[in-house]
């Protein structure tokens, strides 16, 4: 398969979360990749979270219901061990659809609401860092 050059940010969809042309960041440093969201919380055997991004009013409080889900431990840049829960989904780049686990976490901090890792950069993207939002620049033409 050949790599497809992406740069540090981005915009992509989410189809199955029906979130579009959200802000993504490309973290190569990163293991998993990450969404920003709160109130998780599982209710039934059902994980209940609401997604969060002021920029996009139909993304902002949000609930989400995943039915499949697991626990993950992540370790942060300064070694500290963290539990999250890990959902199935997919994601629009390049207008291809490919499969991504994402972990669920506050990024009320961060700038980004969603940080791309390498579990799924691997063998499908090489990272470029003078570049931002070459796939959304497709995506409009």
């Amino acid at each position: 398969m050949e790599k497809v050059v992406i740069g540090r940010t981005d915009r992509a969809d989410f189809p199955a979360l029906g979130i579009a042309d959200i802000d993504i960041k490309i973290d190569t440093g990163a293991y998993t990749s990450s969404i920003h969201c709160n109130h998780i919380r599982e209710e039934e055997n059902v994980l209940l979270c609401t997604f969060l991004d002021p920029k996009h009013p139909e993304y902002n409080g949000k609930e989400m219901r995943f039915e499949s889900y697991d626990i993950t431990a992540v370790k942060s840049s300064n070694g500290e061990i963290q539990y999250r829960y890990v959902v199935q989904s997919n994601i629009r780049l390049f207008q291809k659809v490919y499969k991504i686990s994402l972990t669920l976490s506050s990024r009320e901090d961060m700038r980004f609401p969603v940080l791309i890792g390498r579990k799924f950069l691997t063998k499908k993207f090489i990272v470029d860092t003078e570049l931002t939002d070459v796939s959304h620049a497709q995506k409009a033409l």
